[in-house]
């Protein structure tokens, strides 16, 4: 009997059905169910279709939920089914190449996807003194990146541009030119008509086949919209724990966080900065945090594309993003309006870590670049009008001396690959002393 009745404990409890009581917005309310904040429930419509819900607040006897599809066919009094289960994504090996949804359903009409692992979605925490050190290079088949602001296996950089300068272009030569073993692609918040065209035509059938692409349009749903970015992550986590070199490229970090504002703005959360509630500026290390170096051999590369509105830097998710990550490359519009591209700002970008992956003549080099660059811009009003005499300052007659070479070291064609390799071999022949000014001089690592 005592053995009957120990199984019996172990059972789940039976399932109470709730009922909608209010849809207000983007939020609904349910009573007399219960389920954790996180937790699956299914929604029953009129016509007896049933629409998928998450727990995301509670007030008492009430639940806050927010909708993973369209609210039509929704009544008052509907039943609201809490799920047992949840909060798993299906991963494997047959997802490359492939074209997911937020909810992990393949949108390629290539068929079903059948694979055997599961995977939490809010992923696995990592304890920081388990990961392993960042010591390795990671090519991603772009010159001014691998030459001059070189990324590491393991690190989480920040892509950071207003619209219309290239980022789709320069996530889409990393995707097919990086020495990574499998790449994940999250395209979050972005027009639906940029999908294809980035599958199709920047991503192209060389990248596709080690990649993984889930793609949440920004005509879905906030939550589902939160849920592309968790998915994208929990994939590249998979891959990782398989042993293997992952590069992770999110587009875009700011849609995510405007996902959530939504979802706190419509659940009650009071506005904080810029009208962004707190949970946002939280959430955003959770999401980060799970890329980087694993506990074994395999790591998560990450860029995140940070939409600066207006150009601003001083955005709050552009500043939170900031902080929270390995380094930036920023996208200046103005080089993009002259046809360079990629539209790096080599001035305003940073790798955090690229002092501990490369040698000394190529930090030398590329400090002397950055110098050379930097001088030119503050003087370049005066270049551009005439104003300037060669002859009254040395280091300003090398920066414009040099600047042509700079600046056609720093473009490339959009299908040119330059590995990690021939970028710093280009980047230490470019800056070494020319002829006239003789081979022993030191090249400055601060210029003017």
């Amino acid at each position: 009997m005592r053995r009957y009745r120990e199984a019996a404990e172990r059972l789940p409890p039976p399932v109470v059905h709730g009922r909608l009581t209010r849809a207000v917005g983007l939020a609904l309310e349910a009573v007399g169910c219960q389920a954790a904040v996180g937790g699956r429930c299914v929604i029953t419509a009129m016509d007896g279709s049933e629409v998928e819900a998450e727990v995301v607040g509670f007030s008492g006897e009430r639940l806050y939920l927010m909708l993973a599809g369209e609210d039509r066919g929704l009544t008052v009094n509907a039943r609201v089914t809490p799920a047992r289960h949840g909060g798993e994504v299906p991963v494997g090996a047959a997802l490359l190449g492939r074209v997911l949804d937020g909810a992990g359903r393949p949108w390629d009409g290539r068929g079903a996807i059948r694979v055997d692992d599961h995977v939490p979605l809010q992923g696995r925490p990592i304890n920081p003194m388990s990961r392993a050190p960042i010591h390795e290079p990671l090519d991603v088949g772009v010159r001014a990146i691998n030459a001059v602001l070189t990324v590491g296996r393991g690190q989480r950089m920040g892509l950071f541009a207003g619209s219309g300068v290239g980022k789709s272009s320069l996530l889409g030569m990393m995707t097919r030119y990086t020495d990574a073993d499998v790449t994940v692609v999250g395209l979050i918040g972005e027009r639906g008509r940029e999908v294809r065209e980035f599958v199709q035509n920047t991503l192209g059938d060389e990248g596709r086949r080690r990649a993984v692409v889930v793609a949440v349009p920004a005509d879905h749903p906030p939550l589902m919209r939160l849920r592309g970015a968790m998915l994208a992550t929990s994939i590249a986590e998979y891959f990782r724990d398989q042993g293997q070199r992952v590069l992770l490229l999110m587009d875009s970090l700011t849609r995510y966080a405007q996902a959530q504002r939504e979802i706190a703005l419509a659940i009650g959360e009071p506005p904080a900065t810029k009208g962004y509630p707190p949970s946002v500026f939280a959430k955003l290390p959770h999401l980060v945090e799970r890329a980087g170096a694993g506990e074994g051999i395999g790591s998560i590369t990450a860029f995140y594309t940070v939409l600066v509105e207006g150009d601003d830097q001083l955005d709050p998710i552009a500043d939170a993003a900031r902080a929270i990550l390995d380094g930036h490359v920023v996208l200046s519009r103005a080089l993009a309006d002259t046809g360079h591209f990629p539209a790096i700002d080599i001035e305003g970008s940073v790798s955090r870590l690229m002092q501990e992956i490369t040698g000394s003549a190529q930090q030398e080099a590329a400090r002397a670049l950055k110098g050379l660059v930097s001088l030119y811009n503050r003087n370049q009003d005066l270049i551009t009008l005439g104003a300037y005499r060669k002859g009254h300052n040395p280091q300003v007659d090398e920066a414009v001396e040099r600047h042509p070479q700079i600046a056609r070291f720093l473009r490339q064609g959009i299908h040119e690959r330059v590995d990690l390799g021939a970028s710093v071999g280009q980047l230490i022949e470019l800056m070494k002393p020319s002829e006239a000014e003789g081979n022993s001089r030191e090249i400055k690592p601060h210029l003017g």
